[in-house]
C-alpha cells in the first residue's frame, strides 16, 4: 500500500485472492493514470521481496468482472418494475423480505453503475461492489 501512496497513486480497486498454485496469493490493483506511471508502479513492485511477479496488462487485453449487492427498500406493490429491471440487467434477487430486496450482479463497471442509477430512486438502501477481476484473454496466463 505504501507503494502506492507515497507516489500519488489512486488505488481504484484491490482484489486478494488465492492463485491456482495454492502457495501464493493473487493481488489485482486497478491505478488511473498514464503509462509510464504502470512502468514506475511495476519497478516498484517488483524490489519487494514478496513479489514474485507483477505486470500490466491494457483494458483491451483482459476480461474483466466486478460483483455487486445492492438492497433495495421494495414493498410488493413495487416489485414488479425492480424484477423487470433484475432481469434486463441479467442480474438475481437472491433476498426477499416484506419490505426490501437484495439483487447480486455481475459484470463490467458500466453495468454496474447502470444498475446503481436505476435502483437509485426505487429506494436504494445500500450497495456494496468487489474490486475488479480480471483475467488475460487467450492461452497466456494473467
Amino acid at each position: 500500500a505504501q507503494t502506492f501512496a507515497r507516489r500519488g497513486y489512486n488505488v481504484d480497486s484491490l482484489v486478494v485472492s488465492p492463485a491456482h498454485n495454492t502457495n501464493f496469493s493473487r493481488i489485482t490493483v486497478v491505478v488511473q493514470g498514464v503509462p509510464s506511471s504502470y512502468d514506475q508502479i511495476l519497478r516498484q513492485l517488483n524490489k519487494l521481496v514478496d513479489v514474485v511477479h507483477a505486470a500490466s496488462h491494457p483494458s483491451t487485453d483482459i476480461v474483466d468482472r466486478e460483483m455487486a449487492l445492492f438492497k433495495v427498500r421494495a414493498k410488493p406493490d413495487q416489485r414488479a418494475e425492480i424484477f423487470q429491471i433484475v432481469e434486463v440487467f441479467r442480474a438475481k434477487t437472491v433476498d426477499i423480505t416484506d419490505q426490501s430486496l437484495v439483487i447480486e450482479t455481475t459484470g463490467d463497471s458500466l453495468k454496474i453503475d447502470a444498475l446503481e442509477k436505476l435502483l437509485e430512486p426505487m429506494g436504494l438502501v445500500e450497495m456494496v461492489r468487489s474490486g475488479k477481476l480480471i483475467m488475460k484473454r487467450g492461452l497466456e496466463e494473467t
